[in-house]
């Protein structure tokens, strides 16, 4: 079920937006956020989104796990309820970016030439 989300980093290639390339400047005087790191180290916006996608899948994978270990009696009730919050949390995250992306595409196709 999850294993079907995996690709999604390899869209980037398919759509030609791994070939887009950022401009990192040294006299930049933007001070950097915590949420930045990735374009502090030159990581262009479709390998970020793809390991965000990817770190999604990994956390829906491993609730996934744990839930089968606590129907096998291997973990805990509270190590299952941590892992699913995790994975609602994580799945909450990725649909509002989604909708955020749908709706700036949206607004670009809205634009006049």
């Amino acid at each position: 079920m999850i294993s079907s989300v995996q690709n999604v980093s390899n869209l980037s290639m398919t759509r030609a937006l791994g070939a887009v390339d950022t401009e990192n400047s040294a006299s930049s005087s933007v001070a950097t956020m915590p949420g930045t790191a990735g374009a502090a180290n030159g990581m262009s916006f479709a390998s970020i989104m793809g390991n965000m996608a990817s770190d999604a899948v990994n956390s829906l994978k491993g609730a996934e796990s744990m839930s089968f270990a606590g129907i096998k009696g291997t973990a805990t009730t509270r190590e299952v309820v941590d892992s699913m919050l995790q994975a609602e949390q994580t799945l909450q995250t990725a649909i509002a970016i989604r909708d955020k992306v749908v709706s700036a595409f949206l607004e670009v196709t809205k634009m006049q030439m």
